[in-house]
């Protein structure tokens, strides 16, 4: 055991004390967001600030999950989520795979292009002109197809592919591998953290999106999880007070947070599964040099 003096002592007290404050900050809010969803009206108006309830009612969750065209939501913002990030991944590594190699022709023209669009859009009303000519008005693949590639992700797998040692590939080729086995044995497996982060960013991209949504769909069957949420807030907020004795006394801000927790968890769910690739990132970063 590692004798410490005591100012190494008070030094690792203050640094654990700090780190401990912080993660108490984090955490409120989440914890202020959740209690609120499952505390009174009364309760929260005589309070002002709920972190322990002492009531506790589910009414906020029944009036969200209860909704009309809730279950049709889910299931368009789940479509929207994994079919779409699939495609994301797939067309962002077959297009970074190759802008990766120095000697492909037309490489920097490319590049000059994609980095362009990063900086410079057309703008909403030619996008949704583009869209309309192509037929995608009123459809789910209006959610995905779209921003199937996107310029900044594309440049962090490029930029990734540069990195890995060329000679792993030159051996896979003299043993007979083409460029696709290459890929999806060779590169792909050294890959897995910056690709599990790639697709963290548009999984989120995908679920938290909303306003193309807006935009570009009219019918409120394919309307995704969000919008439904948006307007069952605006809905219950156009309701005068008589009209609300069905929602048990379920208040806006109730419904706000139960709002925010349902289209939070998911997420919250999932990003464990994906936090082991990120350390191995950083792992593969220090060993590296």
């Amino acid at each position: 055991m590692i004798n410490m003096t005591f100012g190494e002592k008070m030094g690792q007290a203050i640094v654990y004390g700090l780190l401990s404050l912080l993660a108490v900050l984090c955490l409120f809010p989440f914890v202020y967001v959740v209690a609120v969803s499952i505390t009174p009206e009364s309760e929260v108006l005589r309070k002002g600030v709920v972190l322990i309830p002492e009531t506790v009612t589910f009414a906020a969750y029944k009036e969200v999950f209860f909704s009309r065209g809730i279950g049709q939501a889910y299931q368009i913002t789940l479509f929207r989520t994994l079919v779409g990030t699939a495609l994301n991944m797939l067309f962002t590594v077959l297009a970074a795979y190759p802008l990766s190699k120095k000697n492909l022709p037309g490489r920097s023209p490319f590049l000059l292009f994609i980095v362009f669009t990063m900086m410079f859009s057309g703008g909403l009303i030619p996008t949704y002109l583009l869209i309309r000519y192509l037929g995608l008005l009123n459809s789910p693949w209006v959610l995905i197809i779209p921003g199937l590639i996107s310029a900044f992700n594309l440049v962090i797998l490029k930029g990734f592919f540069e990195r890995l040692p060329y000679e792993i590939e030159e051996s896979a080729r003299v043993d007979g591998a083409h460029e696709l086995q290459v890929l999806g044995r060779i590169i792909l497996p050294l890959s897995m953290p910056v690709l599990a982060t790639v697709s963290l960013f548009y999984g989120v991209s995908h679920w938290n999106s909303y306003f193309d949504a807006i935009v570009y769909i009219n019918d409120a069957k394919l309307m995704p999880l969000q919008v439904v949420l948006r307007n069952i807030l605006l809905n219950v907020q156009s309701q005068s007070a008589e009209s609300l004795s069905n929602l048990e006394h379920v208040s806006t801000m109730a419904l706000q947070m139960a709002a925010v927790v349902v289209t939070t968890l998911p997420i919250l769910v999932v990003y464990p599964f994906l936090q082991k690739h990120f350390t191995q990132g950083v792992l593969m970063g220090s060993i590296k040099g």
